[in-house]
């Protein structure tokens, strides 16, 4: 009778996820998150690093990634880890910091070392070191390190060359200001109390280790006390807090899936992004329409395709997809793009538009440089125009104008979204926002008729003229529009806007600003 082969077992990857901005996870603590199906995580591991956890098994796939808090002391979450492994999973340890730097992480280590199953150790960045650079502390050639929730040689501590960076919760504040004074430091010693370091909620508390207790016993969370001089430089060196605009809450009236880029460039001037979708993109109603303009375009019905936005190249593309074309069904035809992200979108086929506004990138910027329709170097009067159901007539009455026949098509549906959760919408109404940031007309309409009007503290901007517009009709003050219809400009827009007013004394400092808004 012959046995069933045993499976193969996994392994177990000790993962370091660094003190806390996912952008400090090394390349292999990134690749080994995203393709995990199972991870044990610390509490103190940030969300946004946890977040990442299985974002690459679905390729395929239908996976979801498992993610479990790691309960316990050592010996049992080793215990579990291992049975885990000998499942044939690869299982993946995600601590805070370094595995190989935490005691308790470590003794997990050596559990499973005395056993068969195979074990890797990624390491992650110190928050030690990474903490108070992000403070604007330089730690120099040397500085001591501890953690004073233990078992703690104040002695050896207070006595100890250079700074020293301490781990420590609020409750241990008051013992660890008056041990180190205890043993011979002054009372006068700056310190500096960080918390949530490296993310974009980090503060940082500046005192002394007479004023320490005062300063932070109403802190949450892992903080990170940095004792010494080095604490004086942060009037010169504190960059990651002094970002334009740091410690600003803005809301981005986008789907996760469109927000990214959004998202990512409001996270590098200091702001903390909050997703609120508030347009669903579907198929059209009847396929009809769609199916006649691709067999337009394969049998030279069109001498130009015009795009306006990525979800249009996305459908065309979806649908050549769905009668075996490709790239090659554009020969011929020429594409013009009413701004560079829907260019980049058609780039990324391997098509190159030829024609993108030079000047404004909206509907009125294509038409400026739109050549009118001319019978001798035009063989074909038509222009394919897929785009949204809800889309202005703007741009086709202006291709009229210029002599050109238009085959308007409804290539997507934009559906108003479901109203984000109460708090959401309590925020949007009372001025729980510093900003918001619109993309195009139907986001302006969709987020007021979902979650009301932003209040009028709340900072608008708009991304081109006919946002803004609308946005007026509907009562809001728009404040910011950028010289380029682009997401990142309008983000570098705001942040300068920010940047002015502080100039202008009409808002605080940065940290300043952080601080009271805590």
């Amino acid at each position: 009778m012959s046995r069933a082969p045993k499976s193969t077992p996994g392994r177990i990857l000790f993962v370091g996820s660094g003190p806390g901005d996912p952008a400090l996870l090394t390349l292999r603590a990134k690749q080994v998150l995203e393709s995990a199906t199972i991870a044990f995580t610390d509490t103190d591991v940030s969300d946004a690093v946890s977040a990442l956890v299985g974002l690459c098994v679905c390729d395929g796939d239908d996976v979801s990634p498992e993610v479990r808090p790691a309960l316990g002391d050592p010996a049992e979450v080793a215990k579990t880890l291992i049975a885990e492994a000998r499942k044939g999973r690869d299982v993946v340890r995600l601590v805070s910091g370094d595995p190989m730097t935490t005691d308790s992480v470590l003794s997990e280590i050596t559990a499973v070392a005395r056993t068969q199953v195979q074990f890797e150790v990624v390491p992650g960045l110190a928050p030690a070191a990474a903490i108070p650079a992000y403070a604007g502390m330089p730690l120099g050639a040397g500085h001591t390190e501890a953690d004073v929730r233990g078992d703690v040689d104040w002695a050896a501590l207070a006595s100890a060359p250079g700074p020293l960076v301490l781990h420590a919760t609020s409750s241990h504040l008051a013992e660890m200001a008056s041990a180190l004074v205890e043993h011979g430091l002054a009372p006068q010693t700056p310190a500096a109390i960080t918390v949530f370091g490296t993310t974009c909620k980090q503060r940082t508390i500046e005192a002394t280790l007479a004023t320490l207790n005062a300063s932070g016993s109403e802190l949450n969370g892992s903080l990170v006390v940095t004792v010494g001089k080095v604490v004086e430089a942060r009037s010169k060196m504190s960059w990651w807090e002094n970002r334009d605009l740091y410690g600003w809450t803005v809301l981005v009236p986008r789907t996760k899936q469109q927000a990214g880029e959004m998202s990512d460039r409001l996270v590098s001037y200091g702001a903390i992004p909050i997703e609120v979708p508030t347009i669903s993109v579907e198929p059209p109603r009847s396929p009809a329409q769609m199916e006649r303009a691709v067999k337009g375009l394969v049998d030279g019905r069109y001498q130009w395709v015009v795009f306006t936005s990525t979800n249009a190249v996305k459908a065309v593309w979806e649908k050549f997809e769905e009668f075996g074309l490709d790239a090659r069904a554009f020969s011929g035809v020429k594409i013009a793009c009413v701004g560079e992200a829907t260019a980049d979108k058609v780039r990324s086929f391997g098509i190159t538009p030829e024609l993108v506004p030079s000047g404004e990138q909206s509907s009125l910027g294509l038409l400026a440089d739109f050549p009118p329709h001319d019978d001798i170097l035009d063989p074909v009067d038509r222009v394919l125009l897929p785009r949204a159901d809800i889309a202005t007539e703007t741009l086709a009455e202006g291709l009229r104008e210029r002599g050109w026949e238009i085959d308007d098509v409804t290539a997507y549906r934009t559906v108003r979204a479901s109203p984000p959760p109460a708090e959401i919408r309590e925020m949007i109404k009372t001025g729980g926002f510093d900003a918001v940031l619109f993309t195009s007309s139907s986001t302006v309409r969709n987020l007021v008729g979902i979650a009301g009007k932003p209040h009028q503290r709340t900072i608008v901007a708009c991304i081109g003229p006919k946002t803004a517009e609308t946005a007026i009709e509907f009562g809001l003050r728009v404040d910011v529009q950028p010289d380029a219809a682009q997401v990142g400009p309008l983000v570098d827009a705001l942040a300068a806007h920010a940047a002015h007013l502080r100039a202008e004394g009409l808002l605080p400092p940065p940290r300043k600003r952080s601080r009271a808004r805590r």
